[in-house]
């Protein structure tokens, strides 16, 4: 049975094939980009053209305000570390200031989330679809080079870098229709669009000309050789020229028309006519080429999202694409689950990351962390919340298994150093900080608060800090809130008086050192005197400190 030819590409002339929108997305500047696009064709310089239509990509709405959050998250630096893109044996200079852009907002739409999630699940279970994509990508990165004049500091002939650059466009769309056979995600509709692109009169055309370039005519030679194995002879026995390509004209008739074209007075080479054929050859293709561009880009954030799964399994830690439930209908009253949670910040590092299970009996709790310092706190409260970025976002999450409810925002401040130009002490920049934690948190949103009110005394640190996870909890937020206030926190624990409190600590093993693992409970320690201990800090190391520095200096005088 013959198979159908694909359906038409009926997409709006100002609307682009997305890859992280289930719906083409409106491009306003298209006609900018046009223009730029046929510049870089004509001239070998893209004035920045693909790095442009990333910077200017709209996003799906999302009301998330990385001013927030990544600061403290270092999400410029997991991008950098652990969303790295390979193209053959060495890293691809990627646009890590989209994948930031894609990452920091995550999408309100769950639609949106979920037809990512679709795409990652098909790339990383089929070995087939990843490397197609791969080699999809390679093809659109030489692409990228061709038309930003990457061999412009070379002698080259501006005709064949143009020949070149059709080559790599008909090469991409030959690509996109032909993989991703079976694919349901939205990998099928980069092979939709290499199949309509097919039937087009422009690519027809684009091929002809290809075609009369590689192949304008066949020669059939006779060589002969002597014994010594030098060619003695060279003969051409026959010259047939291609007949059923329509840029190909007889001898005759190409003489005829040189000389019609003298006696009326036009003067131009045959290279002239090559440039006026390749730019119009060139138009007939260019829209399909512009809606192609912004895809590199769209591309390497599931690379990047590969390359993360990657670097943790290289690291003996497994990821996974989770359960997210909607904030509605009693959602945040069932558990939150993380289990083999580990901190991507310390993968994407190099540094062995231990993972931990993390169950609450209820998502919608404000959770006290206790501890000793070095227990592991501070990098609980990235990983849970780099792992709700990421789910919302539809990437893979750091967790073996997860279950999590979505969030409207998320904001995080972690313990901040002392700057030099900060007109307040310690106690009233807490204080800013607790105010605009205020300012900006919503209902139902995530907090992550580190070392809450360590800037005072507790006795008043005590007294703010309740105030805070007592108003906290009218919002209803999904909160963590690590603390060196062990009695206080063992207090209000007995006391039972905040709704949706929940207490956690650092696990410790039989020599009361951590185990990056997490309990219920409240510390009853922080183990200074271990931390101490570990870092040279008792009586008799200081004592030996000083006497080495009192009699530093009567060494000094005898030596003189």
């Amino acid at each position: 049975m013959k198979p159908s030819p694909p359906a038409p590409d009926t997409t709006p002339a100002h609307e682009i094939l997305s890859l992280l929108h289930p719906d083409p997305i409106t491009r306003p500047d298209l006609e900018e980009m046009r223009q730029a696009l046929s510049f870089a064709f004509a001239s070998g310089v893209s004035g920045g053209l693909f790095s442009q239509a990333l910077d200017r990509a709209p996003l799906a709405p999302s009301t998330w305000d990385p001013k927030s959050f990544a600061q403290d998250l270092f999400l410029e630096e997991l991008v950098a570390r652990g969303f790295r893109v390979r193209s053959g044996e060495r890293d691809a200079v990627v646009n890590r200031a989209f994948i930031f852009r894609v990452l920091a907002h995550p999408p309100t739409d769950p639609r949106v989330t979920e037809y990512r999630r679709d795409i990652l699940r098909e790339l990383s279970g089929s070995t087939v679809f990843r490397r197609q994509f791969e080699e999809l990508y390679a093809i659109a990165i030489r692409l990228r080079s061709a038309l930003e004049g990457a061999t412009a500091g070379k002698k080259f002939d501006a005709t064949r870098r143009q020949l070149d650059v059709l080559v790599l466009v008909k090469e991409a769309f030959d690509r996109m229709s032909e993989s991703f056979d079976g694919a349901t995600s939205g990998l099928s509709g980069l092979r939709a669009f290499g199949a309509s692109v097919r039937e087009t009169e422009g690519y027809r055309s684009m091929v002809d000309l290809l075609d009369y370039d590689e192949h304008l005519a066949t020669l059939g030679v006779t060589i002969r050789v002597g014994a010594d194995g030098r060619v003695r002879g060279f003969e051409v026995r026959n010259l047939r020229e291609r007949q059923d390509n329509p840029f190909v004209l007889s001898p005759a008739r190409r003489w005829l028309a040189k000389i019609e074209m003298f006696f009326r007075g036009y003067r131009f080479s045959d290279g002239e006519v090559m440039a006026r054929l390749l730019d119009a050859v060139f138009e007939g293709v260019e829209a399909h080429v512009l809606r192609f561009i912004p895809l590199l880009g769209e591309m390497e954030v599931y690379l990047g999202a590969l390359g993360f799964r990657d670097l943790a399994e290289a690291a003996g830690l497994e990821v996974c694409l989770p359960e997210i439930r909607p904030a509605e209908d009693g959602a945040d009253e069932r558990p939150r689950k993380l289990l083999g949670l580990f901190n991507p910040l310390l993968v994407a590092s190099g540094v062995r990351a231990v993972p931990c299970d993390l169950v609450t009996d209820r998502t919608s709790s404000t959770v006290l962390i206790t501890g000793p310092n070095s227990g592991g706190k501070t990098r609980l409260l990235q990983s849970v919340a780099l792992a709700q970025i990421l789910a919302q976002g539809g990437m893979f999450v750091p967790a073996r298994e997860a279950s999590l409810v979505r969030v409207p925002g998320l904001v995080v401040s972690l313990i901040q150093e002392t700057r030099v130009d900060q007109s307040e002490g310690r106690l009233g920049m807490e204080l800013v900080r607790i105010r605009a934690l205020f300012e900006m948190l919503g209902p139902g949103a995530m907090v992550m608060l580190d070392e809450l009110c360590s800037g005072t005394n507790p006795s008043e640190g005590e007294e703010i800090f309740e105030l805070v996870i007592t108003l906290l909890a009218k919002l209803r937020p999904q909160a963590f809130i690590t603390t060196h206030f062990l009695t206080f926190a063992a207090r209000i624990a007995r006391e039972n008086a905040i709704a949706g409190l929940r207490f956690i600590q650092v696990g410790l093993d039989a020599a009361h050192r951590p185990t990056y693992q997490f309990v219920e409970g409240v510390a009853s320690t922080s183990l200074a005197s271990h931390a101490a201990a570990r870092l040279g800090v008792s009586r008799d190391e200081l004592e030996g400190l000083i006497d080495r520095n009192m009699r530093a200096p009567a060494a000094r005088a005898r030596g003189s």
